[in-house]
């Protein structure tokens, strides 16, 4: 009799636990689903991607867009993009192919605009990078002497303006005696000091300037040695005498007698002259004896 009451309580207790527990299970919160939105929903949500983060002008890029089943209008565009045209992939997705444009080094913004199936509006946007990968122009090299003339002894200031990568720099020219190097301030300006050559000749000399080994330039210099040559002649100032540096002629000119030092006329203009001085002899000579 015990036994039979004590399985009967075990049985009893058994089926409360059990109708405890279900409903325990049946309130209890199920797994969450994924964050992300499934294109087939229709709520408005939409990506945009490129096959390739970068690239070169002319290059083509495939573009993928996402969107709900029923979305219209779907466009995509950019500044660095060409002819971007979508066509229907099928669940939920259109692709493309667009050419790179001819635009400036630097990251551009590609959008996706649309409209989903209720009408609502369809965004997205991505990123492309253009690396047009042209070696832009070496900067054009300059030189600058700070006289166009000179005479021997001459300093001339010499500026030479090139690439800041350039590892030297020098002017060569016959006027300054050959090779005249330079020094650098590390930033593509090179310096120095050029003296005109002390056995120049008058004339113009071509000054060459070479820099990285490379000769870029040349630019006339014109020098004065002092006379000859063709150029312009050394004219020096002539300082008059003091008057005890006069020297004082030998001879009367009642006399008719030359000074000592007197060169000896020559031509016609010095006959002329012997005439006149025999003429004045005899006269001098006629006035004694009418004296006498």
């Amino acid at each position: 009799m015990r036994k039979a009451v004590t399985l009967a309580a075990v049985a009893l207790t058994s089926t409360l636990a059990l109708g405890a527990a279900a409903p325990a299970f049946a309130t209890g919160t199920s797994p969450s689903p994924s964050a992300s939105r499934s294109p087939d929903r229709g709520d408005g949500a939409a990506s945009l991607e490129l096959s390739a983060a970068s690239g070169k002008p002319g290059e083509a890029v495939k573009v993928s867009v996402k969107a709900p089943t029923g979305s219209t209008a779907l466009s995509v565009s950019s500044k660095a993009l060409e002819d971007v045209r979508l066509s229907p992939a099928g669940d939920g997705t259109w692709t493309g192919t667009a050419k790179i444009a001819q635009v400036a080094d630097g990251t551009y913004g590609v959008s996706l605009t649309g409209a989903g199936p209720d009408g609502a509006k369809l965004q997205a946007t991505a990123q492309l990078t253009v690396k047009a990968g042209v070696t832009p122009p070496a900067p054009v090299s300059s030189l600058k002497l700070s006289k166009d003339s000179g005479r021997p002894g001459d300093k001339i200031g010499v500026t030479v303006r090139t690439a800041a990568d350039v590892k030297s720099a020098y002017v060569s020219s016959d006027a300054f005696g050959g090779r005249v190097d330079l020094k650098s301030d590390g930033h593509g300006t090179w310096t120095g000091t050029a003296v005109v050559a002390k056995d120049v000749k008058t004339g113009y000399y071509g000054v060459h300037a070479f820099a990285g080994g490379k000769e870029f330039d040349t630019v006339k210099f014109s020098t004065e040695a002092g006379g000859g040559g063709g150029g312009k002649p050394d004219v020096r100032p002539v300082t008059p005498l003091k008057p005890g540096e006069h020297k004082k002629p030998k001879g009367s000119v009642n006399t008719g007698q030359a000074p000592a030092d007197t060169a000896v006329p020559t031509g016609a203009a010095g006959a002329a002259g012997a005439a006149e001085a025999t003429a004045g002899a005899a006269g001098s000579a006629e006035a004694t004896a009418t004296r006498d």
